[in-house]
């Protein structure tokens, strides 16, 4: 049906389907290399990030459009960037081709050999709590919805959560050290199925927002949920701010025993600490968004 009602809107296209994990970087990657000047992603956030770390690490980053349309879980990157969420109106959107340049980010970090790995993100890469949520979200079935799905994540996994040792620089200055629940690198400002956890975040302002959650107990964690959602959660005590170009973040040395700091990229697990974000300004052209 949604295949019949993209060729009425915008004439011939051609389908490709993903084969496993990471399989749209290799789609993106050839598509683009063939000609191909308009990429339509059917799916989630995870993978819009696998469509744009193909292009951008291949260095093909503005060679293609890219035009979200959403069957995903979260919906957290048509929230940030004002992508339409029902798929007719996606299409209408598409078809006007407006379109509008923004930022993405890079980040280098661990796999779990231990070897470095690089990957690219639209909406908000994160550490923390963040990577045990997004571990219970993908194990789960998503039959209650994508936000619902992430609201129990989230309180499953902050009754587990130990805050872990972690030192932060933003652009090589010493900004955070110690136990951290929660940071972000955001490029967008909603994340974890509707939260607005980087209220101040623009998408094409060559800069990331980075939120660090940091000494509150569980049950405060619990309690301030609503405002995570809200956005009214930076003046929290606990709740700390910067903007920056360039994220560093690794294991605090002295808790090298504590076990692996996760990240996450756009709702997908990724990696371990050490792990350093950086922003790409204007570096991916998306259509079917707000301008």
């Amino acid at each position: 049906m949604i295949e019949k009602k993209l060729r009425a809107a915008l004439g011939p296209i051609e389908i490709e389907r993903t084969r496993g994990p990471r399989d749209a970087e290799r789609i993106a990657r050839e598509a683009v290399r063939a000609g191909v000047e308009r990429i339509l992603v059917a799916g989630g956030d995870g993978t819009m990030s696998e469509v744009v770390t193909g292009l951008l690490a291949a260095g093909l980053g503005s060679y293609a459009q890219i035009a979200p349309l959403a069957l995903g879980t979260g919906g957290d990157l048509l929230r940030s960037f004002g992508a339409a969420r029902q798929v007719d109106a996606a299409i209408e959107r598409i078809a006007l081709g407006k379109t509008r340049c923004v930022d993405a980010g890079r980040v280098c970090f661990r796999d779990a050999q231990g070897r470095e790995q690089t990957s690219y993100f639209l909406n908000v890469a994160s550490l923390g709590v963040s990577g045990l949520v997004t571990k219970l979200v993908n194990e789960t079935p998503k039959v209650l919805g994508g936000r619902l799905s992430f609201l129990l994540a989230t309180l499953r996994a902050l009754a587990r959560y130990q805050p872990l040792g972690v030192v932060l620089e933003v652009d090589g200055k010493p900004f955070f050290e110690g136990p951290l629940t929660l940071a972000t690198a955001a490029n967008g400002r909603f994340f974890g199925g509707g939260m607005e956890v980087a209220p101040r975040a623009r998408p094409d302002d060559g800069l990331l927002d980075v939120v660090v959650v940091s000494g509150l107990t569980t049950l405060e964690l619990v309690r301030r949920l609503p405002r995570l959602y809200r956005g009214t959660h930076l003046e929290i005590p606990g709740v700390s701010f910067a903007t920056c170009r360039r994220l560093d973040a690794a294991p605090l040395p002295l808790a090298a025993g504590q076990g692996n700091v996760f990240t996450e990229v756009d709702g997908e697990p990724l990696g371990v600490l050490p792990a350093r974000y950086e922003v790409l300004p204007g570096a991916v052209t998306l259509l079917g968004v707000d301008p």
